[in-house]
């Protein structure tokens, strides 16, 4: 009777190792599943292009539209980028011929050209208009 019980024990043994490891292989599923969607996807706003930064080969010469895009973890890095329209107002303090100061406030709608995206990325940075629209402010 001692070696049914012993055989029972075992039998019980091996099914609750085959069901753990089910159950292992599952979570080890879950696990990349959720590295798949946390490290390897990447979401576009409407309205925003995204430009993609390649460790190896550097800013990637074309946009990535709205939508959901993939990229490789740890190689490649997306910088989310508005393209809307945006007001701006500058002030600017200028003098006139009688020598008076006066106050001008300009309103600017600007948007980056979606096919420099990299190249304005590359040469400005993501706060581009802030480092170009001043400058337009005192010519006019």
């Amino acid at each position: 009777a001692s070696t049914f019980y012993y055989s029972e024990k075992v039998s019980l043994f091996i099914k609750m190792e085959r069901i753990l490891a089910g159950v292992g292989r599952l979570g080890l599923g879950v696990a990349g599943l959720g590295f798949i969607g946390g490290n390897c996807l990447y979401n576009v706003e409407g309205g925003h292009r995204a430009v993609i930064f390649d460790q190896i080969r550097g800013v990637l010469p074309l946009s990535v539209s709205e939508g959901t895009g993939f990229r490789i973890p740890f190689i490649q890095t997306p910088i989310i980028m508005d393209i809307r329209s945006r007001p701006r107002e500058i002030k600017s303090v200028t003098g006139t011929k009688d020598l008076q100061m006066v106050n001008i406030y300009l309103r600017v709608l600007s948007r980056p050209r979606e096919d420099k995206l990299p190249t304005i990325y590359q040469t400005l940075g993501t706060n581009f208009d802030d480092r170009v629209l001043p400058s337009l402010g005192n010519e006019v």
